[in-house]
This record gives C-alpha cells, sequence and structure tokens, in this order.
C-alpha cells in the first residue's frame, strides 16, 4: 500500500538518511537538510521528540553532537510527521532511493541473526535442498514471484538482489519453482536461502538447478500468504526479544 508507507521503505529511507547524516562532515546541516525535506519545523519537531526547540536548534548547528541515538530519534520523528501527511515524503523517498519495488510484498531485518531450524518452524518449511545445519539469517524479503520475473531487467533484477544478502528470499504464486530457480541460477549474487511457497508440483528441472547450483531451497506449506509473512514477522518479533 504505497500511499501509506509499507515497513521496509520506512526502514530502508530512514536508514539511508542515518547513513547521510553520519557520514556528513556537517551532520548538522544535514540534520537541517533532512528536516527541511520533511518540511518539519524545529517546533514540530520538538513536541514530537519532547525535547526543547533550542536543543533542536543545537544540534543543527553543530554546538551538540549526536549520538546514534538521538540520529535514530530525530529520523523516526521526522518520519512519524510525515505520516501524518500521508507519507508524502518518504514514498517519495523511496522512489527516488529505487526502493519502490511494488513486487515486494513485505521485507525486515531481524534484530539477532535466526538459526536454520527457526525459519523452517515460522514457515511451515519442507527442506528440498539446504546444507544449512549453521546458517544464520539477517532478514526475509517476500516477493511476488510472477510480478518479479516479468517486471524486472536483468540490472534491475541485481540490483533486486542486492537487497537480499544474508537474507532469505520468499517466492509467492509459485506454480513449479522454474522461474525463480533460472533466474537465480545465472544471477552473480544470490540469497542465503529461498523459500517457495505451496508451488502446486516442484518442476525437476527445479530441484536440479538448486541442488547442481548450491541454492538452497525450502517449500512453505503455510496455508495462505497473509499466514506466511504472519510468521516471519513473529520471527522478526521473537528475534528482537532475545
Amino acid at each position: 500500500m504505497l500511499s501509506m508507507a509499507t515497513d521496509y521503505i520506512v526502514e530502508s529511507v530512514a536508514k539511508r538518511i542515518a547513513g547521510d547524516i553520519v557520514w556528513s562532515r556537517n551532520p548538522g546541516l544535514a540534520m537541517r537538510k533532512w528536516r527541511e525535506t520533511f518540511g518539519v519545523s524545529q517546533s514540530e519537531l520538538s513536541r514530537i521528540l519532547r525535547i526543547s526547540q533550542s536543543v533542536i536548534a543545537d544540534y543543527e548547528r553543530n554546538r551538540r553532537q549526536p549520538g546514534s541515538l538521538m540520529v535514530r530519534k530525530y529520523i523516526e520523528a521526522l518520519i512519524e510527521a510525515d505520516s501524518k501527511r500521508g507519507f508524502k515524503i518518504v514514498n517519495e523517498l523511496g522512489k527516488l532511493f529505487s526502493l519502490n519495488f511494488p513486487f515486494i510484498m513485505d521485507m525486515s531485518d531481524f534484530v539477532r541473526p535466526v538459526s536454520f531450524q527457526e525459519v523452517i518452524m515460522a514457515v511451515d518449511g519442507i527442506p528440498v535442498m539446504a546444507n544449512l545445519t549453521n546458517a544464520q539469517f539477517y532478514g526475509y524479503v517476500v516477493t511476488d514471484s510472477p510480478k518479479t520475473i516479468i517486471s524486472l531487467s536483468g540490472m534491475e533484477f541485481y540490483q533486486f538482489l542486492s537487497i537480499t544478502l544474508n537474507k532469505i528470499l520468499v517466492f509467492t504464486k509459485v506454480s513449479s519453482g522454474r522461474s525463480p530457480m533460472i533466474a537465480l541460477k545465472i544471477a552473480p549474487m544470490r540469497p542465503r536461502l529461498v523459500i517457495l511457497h505451496r508451488p502446486l508440483k516442484m518442476d525437476p528441472l527445479s530441484i536440479y538447478i538448486a541442488n547442481m547450483e548450491g541454492i538452497n531451497v525450502i517449500v512453505s506449506t503455510k496455508r495462505t500468504e497473509e499466514d506466511l509473512i504472519e510468521g516471519l514477522k513473529k520471527l522478526a518479533l521473537q528475534s528482537s526479544l532475545k
């Protein structure tokens, strides 16, 4: 629902802004730039952050040096202000940063890496090809398989795969698994684990490619896409509690 930014767009935009502030030689000026980009006044920001306007002014004039926690709170306040306006700026930044992949259904990082067995339990998974006894995963991306394959050119597909490194890549609306496996076979980078949601029947070619190319694959037997995403969301929540 791109008119109201999805979690992965918000998170990705926030990380890009944080990187810009931290990397800047003038972090105060960078903070001010982003506040003005979002059209948020110092007084509005001070109300959201529950700190005095003079403190915000001090940060923006480099009289105070922001730590990582302050940078995060500052960005979260900008996004909160934008949420009241329908995420207008966040959505535009998502497009600008090439993060607006319409076929991504959900995406999240794990607070701590999770194990293969935890993933199996979260998605009611059945291994097709997996050599991941001690593997750890740092997040997941859920994508509509037909839209992904059809929508992207080769270079765009590689750009998309770059956000799945060390993560789980989940393909929904899978008929046999053949198209995702062929696409991944020729890719220069691959996700650590691929999940196929309820394929009607696994194509022998897709199993052959998975084994020959060392692409780790499991099949999720979750009844619906919503159930699958809910299982992954719970896994992400659990990772934050341990």
